[in-house]
Order: C-alpha cells, then structure tokens, then sequence
C-alpha cells in the first residue's frame, strides 16, 4: 500500500472517530494495522473481554511471529485460565488448556506441564509461583503493565502506537477543496451551488435547467468495484490493471530466438510482461539486503495486507520460559509425524557435507566429507557397506590446472554427492574441478564409472536429469557455468554461460514435458535454462544475495528456496512460478546464522532447514515455524540435513564428525523391520537345544510375513507403507530398544576415575539411609526415598551456569519442598519396619508418584506433596510398581505374596491378578510399543 494510500486510513480513522463510529474504528484499526490503540487494548484488558483482546492483537501480530509476540499471547491465555480457576469453572479452564495454552506445550514442555497441575489444586495459590496472586481487578492491572513493555519492544509495532498530528476534520477539509476547486473549474459557477453528491465531480447547472447525470448511469466512473475488493489508491494517476501473465508451459512451447539480456523483468515462471505496469502489479523481490519482508504474489491465496518481519530486530531474552518454537493453529499434527527419535548414531570419522538417500531402498544413505571421502551406509542394519578416500583415477587426462592445484593442496573436499533418479548411478562433485560417477549394482559393488574435468575450480553443486528421454549430468562451478553431459559416455552436451558470479546451485525440472534448469550465483541471481543455446530465460534476485538452493516439492508441483547471505541473514521462501514473486516467506531463523543454512522438503507437507543448533520444521503451508528437534544435541550451528525419499526418515550431520539417524513413527517401523529378520536369521544360524526366548515383535513380522506371498521383505514393505497407525502406538523415544543401545554405551565406557565427575545432595533432615533413588523422566530433578518412608525431592534450578535446568554434576541440585511445609510420607506397618521392601513410580509426566513403604500404597501429587489417595493395605505388602505408560491409571503392584495386580486407581478396583512366580516380585516393566508386561521375581524367573 503506497503512503498516500496509508494517509488515507488515518484519515478514514480520525473522521469515523469523530462521528462516534467507534466499532468501525476499531476493526479499521485491527484490518489496516496501521495504529494500535493502546487505550482501546487496555480498556479491554481490564474488562476482561478476551477474545476481543486477541482478536484486536490479530491485526497486528501472531503467536509466532516473534518473542514478544509470543509472551503477550501467552500471558493473556494465562490470566484467562487462572480466572476460570478461580472461579472454580473446571470445564472453562480445561477447555483453555486444551484450545489456547495447549500451543505453548512443544516451546516448554516443563511449563505446560505445571499449568496443568493447577487442575488438581483447590486454590492455584498453593503453588509457590502463584502465592501473591491478588483479586481479578489487581492482577489484570499488573498484567497490562507487562503487556505494554512487551507491545511497546515489539518491532511490529514500532511507528504503530502514535497516531498523526492531524488537525481536526482533516478529511471534510480536504473534500471542501476539492469542492471549490471543481466548482472554479464550472463553466457557468453559481454564487451558491447546491451540492448534494460526492459520487460524482461537481458542476454547476446548466442555463436551461439541466441536471448532471447521476452516478449509476454516468459513463466516466465505469463499473463499480466489486465487494472487498478495494482497488490500490494511485499516488499520480488512475487504478492500472496488470495483463495477465503467460504460465510457464505456454512460454516453454514458444521460445524466443534470441538471447535475452542480462537484466529481465522476466517471472521466475518465465513469462516476462511486456508492459511496465506489470511489473509494479508483480514486481521482483527488492535487492534491499532487508531480509525481513514477505514479498506477497498477485494471485497468492496468502498475501498479507502488510509485510511483517521475519526476525526480531535488536531480540532481548524475556524472563518468562518461551522458547522460538511454534505450532500452527489450522493443522493437527501428531508426534508420529515428526523425526524426534534418534534411531541411529553413525560414525563416519570426518565431517559430513553432503548426504543423499537412495531413492528406492529407503535405507541406503551416501555420505561425502570434507575430506574427500565418500561412505555408504545401510541405515537399518547400521552397517557402513563402502568407504573411498579420494583419489583422481586418472590423473594424465585431467588438466594442467588440476594437477597443479593438487600438488599444492590435495584437500578435496566434497561439495554434493546425490543418486541418479532410478539408484543405478550416484555423483559426487569435488570442490576441485572434478566430478565422479559411479555405478551401483547393489550391497557393497560400486564400481567406477565416468571421471570428468568439468570446471576451472570448485564443482559446485551436481544433479542428473532426463532431457530428451536421455539421462544426464547437470554440473555448475567457480568458472560461472553450468554444463550438461551425457551420463553414459560423459560427452558435454550444453555449456551455459551468463552468470557473473560462481554459480552455487542447479535445479533441474520439468513441467508439461518442458525442461529445464534454474541455477543460482553467489551474486544472488536466479537465472533459468532450456536446454538449447539460446541463452538464459530469466534474471531473477534471490532473498539474502548470496548462498542460495532451489528444490521442488516431491510431487514437483511448489518450489522452494532457502539462502543465508554474507551477514548470515537466512530466508526460507516458496516461489510462485507464475509471477516471478515470493509467494510466502518462512519464519524462524536467528538474526545472524553460523554458517550457510542447508534445507530439504519431504512428503509434500514439511521444510526442514538445519539453524541454531537445531534442525527447524515448517508446514508448507504456513510460514510460522511448527516445531524444533535437537536431536539429543551435539548438532553443528547449520547441520547438513537430508529425508529419505519416503519421508519416513531423516539424516542430520553431527558436531563429532557423525551422522544421527532421526526417525518417525514409521520409520522406527521400518528399522525395527528390518532389524528383526537381521536378527531372526542370526538366531536361526545359531539355535541351540537351548529353548529360546520368545521375541513378541519377531513373532508379529513373521506372521505378516507368512501372510504374504511368502517372501518376507515384500511383507515388510507392504505393512511399513500401509496404514499401520492403529495397529500399534509407538512411543518414539523409547521405542527403539535394539542392541544398538549397547554399542553406544561400549563407546562410552569409563574406565579412568578421571572421567566421573560428582556432587553431593544436600539433606538438611539428617534422614536415614536411602533406599529407593531415581532421575524424573523430564532429567530436571532426583527423587528419594529413604528407609523412614520419606521422600526428598532434589530439583536443578535454571541459572547463568545451568540455563537449561537439567541435571548435571556441574550445579547442585537443591532439596524442594511446596509452600506448605508437608513432605510425602508412606505408611509403614508396625511388624519389622526395617524389612519392609520399598518401592515407588513415577508417572509419565512426572506429575504423580505412586510409593509404597511396607504399608498401604500411597498416592502423591509431586507438585503439592499431598497425598491423593491410599489403597491395599497389607498383607500382602507390595513390593514393585508399575505405571501403564498410556494411561496414569493404571498401575501394575507386584506383591510379596508372588502375585501381581492390575489395578485401576480411578474406580478403586483390581481388573486382573497374575499369578506365575513363586516368590515376591522384584520388578515390572510394560512394553512401550506392545500390550505386554514384563516381571521378575525372587524366584530368578523372567515372565512374559
């Protein structure tokens, strides 16, 4: 909108202001974004309106578009909680919980969580945190003024909160004289017109008394907008319609004989308007090095009515726990659907560059490094099949310039390595003049099969391509070209030249059964090829001017470009081919990234770039970042991130020069798969007399697998792609219990007292031995219990030398206890309390210990201390518990009696009893992925 058009809305503003249109006012407000009416927000902040409140904030910002934003929304959907809780309205505040506070869970896990516990409080104020919470009134007065800090820090809302020193009426003023300026203009003006139409321009009456026609039928104002679509406001001259602009396809079918030139207003589709005023409708992305604006396309389903930032300029830490990771409010996403899990550690012994999955044998993961090695890796069995340092193969045909460059520094490391489209060949580019391609006949045979001297420098980047039904080799270096050759005998086809930088990247494609090729340059130009000499189609400005990679969705119907620029300013975008436009800018990169950010599209549905640390997960269709995955952490500041075909899993490049294998729910399927027939034929090849252990999931792949056609990796195939979700709930993070966890505690065996670090709890209760201890499953705090049926809860808190506020030896931990005082403390029996077996659980979520102490089993809530409830009393004693890990109410007791109970705490009552051991229980465990239960007793048997 130009800023004449954006004058106008404050005077718009001022004129419905000042004839008492208040609610107008303020949606013009909220729609336009223009002025945020910082009196407007606090009335309805007092007042308590809050869906109002948000929806007058949505005007101007979201949930995810910054910090700030993020801590506004959140502290009002907090205060909105907390007054259904004390108002004691339960089904408000979980419908709250569940619609509004819900999205803040993934950012801090710990947090929601403790929001969550306020349910099972009488009066929220019993939490240590909430112990000076005032009435209503006085605690959204103390909201609004940390509301307005965080408004007023906000870059959105910078030049937002002044309304224009206007003069009063300034709207009639102006009309009044452009009044009398008409009525100059008359040609017969009368001493005292009688105005009574703004729809037309006005004119005096004619001698004979003829009127001027009224708007509907006077010809010059043409047809009336249509509703809601309020046409731009010129600054210099009339509203222009931009022509249409040709589709990619119906450009390709006609190309140009002659070069085009070096700077086109061409579309990144290649259908370049021949009118100028198609460029103002469509214009290029700007060569501002501002990497903060979305640049909205013409016919985008998504064009905002303003540009919003990116980043956060000038971002300061807040002090409440938000972390720049967001969800999207249209979708529902399960955990199944992201790669949390790491399933794999994979040591490659130098640094990964590149990756690429075979594109039908899921499993298969190429590796160059930057030393010059290449690896190939089955994923699923862990095993490395090859590894090649580098070496020239024939070093008397390759050029003068090679060998000397070689001789001088025979570090060459690799820029890419990628699989041919049917997995027959893969090429690898060396960042010295050479590409290397190989032929793949399976397992550990790869053979060499062509050596090109393609470019005077770095091989760039490598890609194959199907042009004329034939396969080929697309190559882009330093020497500014890009080259085609042909894959079988490594002929050169085309050489294209015109960039005038190196060029980075290549993007080959096709649409309609037209080829062709976008590269991009280190100067930030995007140019486009066919495959003639004709020259390139388009000259096109990247977002960030430097570093940039183009890839298509897997159903090659969106494209998408992610590049960091000099200053580590990096931009995520999807193009909208037939404009030439940015169609949608992504959000969520730090200010300045480390390195040059990597990126990879899977599943026609998620983006993933490697920043911070971190890899970033983005919703194709939404530009707010839906959530962030550490990978348990060692990652490099832009890892190198790579999906497999089938999206099922993800390779991300490590600080320790390894390779982490990420998973899904399907993918932990896949590898489970296939670790389970490694393992049957082990076992077969080894049986004994020895009667085996019953494996439940080798039993269940087996059967499928007889099921089938009767070859079993069909079978395994067949069940991975098909709608496997309601046959089994797999629990990411525990899922995967294979032999592999023994491999990486072998790795980190300590063997020097040197490698042991400790610190010692403090206990200010001089309490007795302790008998029970354990690490919470969140890892922010130890739980004891002691020989006195005492628990003593010891909690890391969050400070400059533990920011994360988990365990570690290199803080100690302080001994909590609730504001009231209580301790959680079990029955105990009078007969021979120092033989009375202790044992305890914790649920989940850390929200509940179940303990029991020879006595009764006790109940407790671990965020209050207080006891929930107490059940069984003895005899017999229970001995080991057990929480389902799907469901908190349902606990598996082993007794000393030698039976186990099932029992349901919510209706009071034991579902089952098992019997089978002859001596008390000594430990239970439920399986995360089957529906069984795994005990041992003092009788040295194990059950299933």
């Amino acid at each position: 909108m130009s800023s004449l058009s954006r004058e106008l809305v404050f005077l718009i503003l001022q004129f419905l202001d000042e004839e008492k249109f208040k609610e107008t006012v303020h949606k013009l407000e909220q729609e336009s974004g223009f002025y945020f009416n910082m009196k407007y927000f606090e009335d309805e902040v007092i007042n308590g309106n809050w869906d109002e409140v948000e929806r007058y904030l949505g005007g101007f910002t979201k949930v995810d578009d910054n910090r700030y934003s993020m801590k506004i929304f959140f502290e009002i959907r907090k205060q909105k909680y907390l007054e259904a809780l004390d108002k004691h309205d339960r089904s408000k505040a979980v419908e709250i919980l569940v619609k509004d506070l819900k999205v803040f869970a993934s950012f801090n896990e710990e947090l929601f969580k403790e929001i969550t516990q306020l349910l099972t409080l009488e009066n929220f104020r019993e939490n240590e945190q909430l112990s000076k919470y005032g009435d209503t009134k006085s605690a959204r007065a103390i909201m609004l003024v940390e509301l307005k800090k965080l408004i007023e820090a906000n870059p959105l809302f910078r030049d937002k909160l002044q309304f224009p020193n206007l003069k009063n009426s300034r709207l009639r003023t102006l009309i009044n004289q452009s009044l009398n300026w008409q009525h100059q203009l008359c040609k017969n003006p009368r001493p005292n017109p009688d105005i009574k139409t703004l729809f037309v321009d006005h004119s005096c009456g004619q001698p004979n008394g003829a009127r001027a026609p009224s708007p509907a039928n006077n010809p010059l104002l043409g047809s009336i907008p249509k509703p809601g679509g309020f046409p731009p406001l010129g600054a210099h001259g009339p509203f222009q319609t931009a022509p249409t602009v040709p589709p990619l396809a119906g450009w390709m079918s006609n190309p140009p004989a002659v070069t085009h030139p070096a700077v086109s207003g061409g579309a990144i589709g290649f259908g370049t308007p021949t009118n100028p005023a198609a460029l103002l409708k469509h214009p290029r992305t700007p060569t501002t090095a501002n990497p903060s604006m979305d640049y909205p396309s013409g016919d985008s389903d998504h064009i905002s009515k303003r540009s919003r930032p990116v980043g956060i300029a000038e971002e300061v830490n807040l002090p409440v726990n938000m972390l720049p990771v967001t969800y999207p409010q249209s979708h529902n996403y399960q955990q199944d659907d992201f790669h949390k899990t790491v399933a794999r550690t994979l040591t490659q012994g130098s640094t990964p560059m590149s990756m690429d999955f075979h594109p039908l044998q899921q499993t298969l993961l190429l590796v160059g490094t930057n030393v010059g090695d290449i690896g190939l890796w089955d994923v699923g069995t862990k095993d490395r099949l090859v590894v090649k340092n580098f070496k020239v193969w024939e070093l008397g045909k390759c050029s003068m310039a090679l060998q000397a460059s070689l001789v001088k520094d025979p570090a060459v490391p690799v820029n890419r390595i990628i699989w041919s489209p049917d997995g027959t060949l893969f090429g690898v580019a060396y960042s010295r003049h050479i590409v290397q391609i190989y032929s793949y006949h399976g397992g550990d045979d790869i053979r060499q099969h062509l050596e090109i001297d393609a470019h005077v420098g770095g091989v760039n980047d490598i890609a194959f391509a199907h042009p004329n039904k034939q396969l080929c080799i697309i190559t882009c270096g330093d020497d500014k070209t890009i080259k085609v050759w042909e894959a079988t005998s490594g002929a050169k086809q085309f050489t294209f030249e015109g960039h005038e930088a190196p060029v980075y990247s290549v993007c080959p494609h096709y649409k309609e059964n037209i080829q062709f090729i976008f590269s991009t340059a280190l100067d930030g130009k995007i140019k486009a090829w066919l495959y003639d000499n004709l020259g390139s189609r388009v000259d096109y400005d990247a977002p960030g001017h430097w570093c940039t990679t183009m890839a298509y969705s897997a159903d090659g119907s969106r494209l998408f470009s992610c590049g960091t620029s000099k200053d580590g300013e990096s931009h995520l975008v999807e193009w909208n081919e037939s404009e030439g436009a940015v169609k949608r800018t992504y959000q969520g990169f730090r200010k300045r990234s480390m390195g040059v950010v990597q990126f990879d599209t899977t599943r026609n549905r998620f983006l993933a770039a490697g920043d911070e640390f971190l890899i970033k997960i983005w919703d194709m269709d939404n530009t707010g970042l839906l959530t962030t995955i550490d990978a348990e952490g060692g990652l490099p500041a832009s890892p190198r991130i790579r999906f497999n075909k089938e999206g099922t899993l993800l390779a991300v490049s490590t600080l320790d020069n390894g390779i982490k294998i990420l998973a899904n729910a399907d993918g932990l399927r896949l590898l489970r798969t296939l670790e389970n027939r490694s393992f049957d034929a082990s076992r077969n090849a080894a049986e004994t007399v020895t009667k085996p252990l019953i494996n439940p999931l080798t039993a269940a792949a087996n059967a499928a697998a007889a099921s089938s056609s009767g070859t079993p990796a069909p079978a395994a195939i067949t069940a991975m792609n098909g709608d496997s979700r309601s046959l089994v709930d797999v629990k990411p993070r525990i899922a995967d219990e294979s032999l592999d966890k023994s491999k990486v505690w072998k790795l980190m065996e300590i063997t020097e007292s040197t490698q042991c670090r400790s610190i010692k709890l403090a206990d200010n209760m001089r309490t007795s031995k302790i008998s029970r201890l354990i690490y919470t499953n969140s890892g922010v705090a130890i739980l004891a219990l002691t020989a006195s049926a005492v628990h003593l809860l010891w909690k890391w808190p969050r400070s400059d030398r533990n920011t994360s506020g988990k365990a570690t030896a290199s803080v100690s931990p302080q001994l909590w206890q609730p504001p009231s005082g209580i301790f959680m403390t079990n029955d105990m029996t009078d007969n021979n309390p120092e033989e009375a077996v202790h044992c305890f659980a914790l649920s989940k979520n850390d929200s509940y210990v179940m303990s029991a102490s020879g006595g009764k089993i006790s109940l407790f809530n671990m965020m209050t201390f207080k006891t929930m409830t107490t059940f069984m009393p003895p005899p017999p004693a229970a001995t080991f518990l057990a929480f389902h890990p799907q469901d908190n109410n349902i606990i598996a007791i082993g007794m000393d009696d030698s039976t186990i109970q099932i029992y349901n705490v919510r209706i009071d009552e034991v579902k089952s009893k098992l019997r089978g051991h002859s001596k008390r229980i000594t430990g239970l465990a439920f399986s995360n992925v089957l529906n069984v239960l795994v005990s041992s007793g003092a009788d040295a048997q194990v059950i299933y």
